[in-house]
């Protein structure tokens, strides 16, 4: 076939976001076919994936977006190799469209997930493969979470501003009125950041898994083992107690005040907007 003219590779080049060299092969071996090079590109992608599956990705960025209505919100996180790539164009390009698939896929929580959904007739898998062949990094979905109220609430988050670790956190009110007042919609933002910095494991005592529980008993009965029993069983419950305080959200000090828990944080502030409130889920993601 005839040479590959300059202005198809460019044509290439703005449809791909691909170099020009990497362009004007691809196009060589599809025999100047646009789509066909296009695929080409794409399994360039894949194939820079699979080439390094065993590679670590430690760096990346964490992304979090709420619908027009309000009533759903998403948090998310891209993953790659190196901080360098984390901050290249292609990479935030990336980011930036991961909001947009979390939003429009109809699951709750999965990575893979949202790498079946489609935006425009393309999956969030081909953006992958794309953004990899660009960078030449492994590059993946690594945490997912949707929440969606169902009737009088607010969703809030907080990332921090190196865009590597937040929160979201859901919460229902008595009213709209209540969820709609500013006391309550800082509190919200307060609890997020709070989670970002504490790190709580459940929100109550009620959602720590019971073999967590378990491994804590047994490692405070260990520490006061030579005591008589009755009197490990008390200092074991006075240890899960203050276990639970240090890493159930509700029970733990606010950061911003620690005269204060969490719950009682929320609490006034409901009082404050002459209803109830209470925090139902929360998430907390973290790149690296």
């Amino acid at each position: 076939m005839s040479e590959i003219s300059a202005s198809t590779v460019m044509k290439l080049r703005k449809m791909s976001g691909q170099g020009m060299m990497d362009c004007k092969e691809a196009l060589t071996e599809a025999d100047g076919d646009m789509q066909k090079a296009m695929e080409i590109l794409r399994k360039k992608g894949l194939a820079t994936l699979e080439k390094r599956a065993e590679r670590q990705t430690s760096e990346g960025l964490l992304v979090g977006k709420k619908a027009d209505d309000g009533k759903t919100a998403v948090m998310a996180t891209l993953c790659c190799e190196t901080d360098f790539v984390a901050k290249s164009d292609d990479f935030l390009a990336g980011a930036e469209k991961l909001a947009d698939y979390a939003i429009a896929c109809s699951a709750d929580e999965g990575a893979e997930n949202i790498l079946e959904t489609a935006v425009g007739g393309k999956k969030f898998s081909d953006v992958i493969s794309e953004i990899a062949s660009k960078t030449g990094e492994k590059t993946l979905v690594g945490d997912f979470a949707k929440f969606s109220l169902d009737g009088p609430g607010l969703i809030s988050s907080y990332v921090h501003f190196n865009s590597k670790v937040g929160a979201m956190l859901q919460i229902e009110t008595s009213d709209e009125k209540v969820a709609a007042n500013d006391d309550i919609k800082k509190a919200a933002v307060d609890i997020a950041m709070h989670i970002t910095a504490a790190k709580p494991i459940a929100l109550d005592k009620d959602g720590v898994d019971a073999k967590t529980i378990e491994t804590e008993k047994q490692i405070y009965a260990e520490q006061v083992k030579n005591k008589p029993p009755n009197i490990v069983e008390k200092i074991v419950e006075g240890k899960l107690k203050k276990f639970f305080a240090e890493n159930c959200l509700l029970e733990q000090r606010f950061v911003k005040d620690d005269s204060k828990t969490v719950s009682q944080v929320l609490s006034d502030a409901a009082k404050e907007a002459g209803g109830e409130a209470k925090i139902t889920k929360f998430v907390r993601f973290s790149v690296g």
